[in-house]
């Protein structure tokens, strides 16, 4: 195999995996970032909920979050091998409905996953408390599949994983990608190969890439003495309208999220935001009023037109590797896979033609 030298573009999850498993596969890599394994990748919940996450009309989108959660385990372990254990939990997902509006909804997610062929298993709320203690909801579906991942582990196992294989990383923006060449602010990185991988900030680094910022807060909390411990499984549900999740970690905190909204490039968290988060946690997890408030932060999704991240060649020696929004963590092991493959001349996973850049026919 003839050894490339490959630029990555952006220091998050997706381009921290990209630069890992390309320089274990032979190749010459150098990722230019400022701050490699921050921005929205440090701030993630660390959900990889394909099927929790589905709904009609998103087929492709699950088919491809499926693909990568199929490729999570041998990931994880290969990861721990280089880098470090990435704290891979196989405990599932609750979806728990609060009200009778929500039971519909989930009802109607029910059925649409056994048309698809995913087995789920719907509870009523006194089973549920008897699975998550302190977890109030009306009904639930239990998502056995799911995965989740201590999000913060993983960044740091992928910067010490791709150090060991070589990578070169450059702190530095980039401000130009072309066909050969990589501009940044202090200088220039020869490459055959660039992919731009820099999240919600992608779309400034090519005209194909219709990505923009979509804000997203989450807080961490610690359970105390007198309160229950987080529950065993991600528990997700909506509560008057607004999505919300509660993500364990295996140290005893609980990350609670998102918000999720239009903002531009504004990373500062908002009262508004602390308050309806921790609203709706509440009603589902009343415990968590009793738990000390560790950290606010908020980062910004890459957000594509669709549901579909762009994976896949934009122009002669230039790809895709973003757009994510709230899968960046999810689809990172299919998203490095399918551009080794591509760089190798092999053929990447048949469900990440559907993210192909060509698919908005050049727009």
């Amino acid at each position: 195999m003839e050894t490339k030298r490959v630029a990555v573009i952006g220091g998050g999850v997706i381009g921290l995996s990209v630069a890992w498993r390309t320089a274990a596969a032979g190749h010459d890599v150098t990722l230019i970032d400022p701050s490699p394994g921050r921005g929205a990748s440090w701030v993630a919940g660390g959900m990889l909920a394909p099927v929790a996450e589905a709904w009609p009309g998103e087929e492709a989108a699950l088919a491809l979050g499926e693909e990568s959660l199929r490729r999570w385990p041998e990931f994880a372990q290969a990861l721990a091998a280089d880098g470090g254990d990435p704290a891979l939990s196989t405990h599932g997902t609750v979806v728990a409905a609060l009200d009778r509006g929500d039971a519909g909804q989930l009802t109607v997610l029910a059925e649409y996953l056994g048309k698809v062929g995913r087995a789920v298993e719907q509870v009523t709320g006194r089973r549920l408390r008897t699975l998550e203690p302190g977890v109030s909801a009306r009904s639930a579906l239990l998502v056995p599949g799911d995965l989740a991942v201590d999000n913060r582990r993983l960044l740091r196992s992928l910067r010490a994983a791709a150090s060991r294989r070589g990578v070169r990383f450059v702190d530095d923006h980039a401000t130009d990608v072309g066909t050969g060449l990589v501009r940044t602010g202090s200088g220039e990185v020869t490459c055959d190969v660039a992919v731009i991988a820099a999240g919600a900030r992608s779309g400034g680094l090519h005209p194909r890439l219709a990505v923009r910022p979509l804000k997203g807060e989450i807080l961490r909390l610690r359970a105390r003495r007198t309160s229950l411990p987080p529950p065993t499984r991600t528990v997700r549900a909506v509560a008057e309208g607004r999505p919300v999740y509660l993500v364990p970690r295996e140290d005893g905190e609980l990350v609670l999220g998102a918000t999720q909204y239009e903002a531009g490039f504004d990373e500062t968290v908002s009262a508004r935001g602390v308050r309806e988060l921790l609203e709706a946690a509440a009603r589902l997890f009343p415990s968590i009023d009793e738990y000390e408030l560790v950290e606010t932060a908020a980062g910004l999704r890459a957000a594509s037109v669709d549901t579909l991240p762009f994976i896949g060649e934009l122009e002669d020696g230039v790809f895709a590797a973003t757009g994510h929004h709230r899968n960046g963590l999810l689809m990172a092991p299919v998203t490095a896979d399918a551009f080794v493959a591509w760089l190798g001349g092999g053929k990447p996973p048949a469900e990440v033609e559907a993210a192909h850049p060509d698919r908005l026919g050049g727009q």
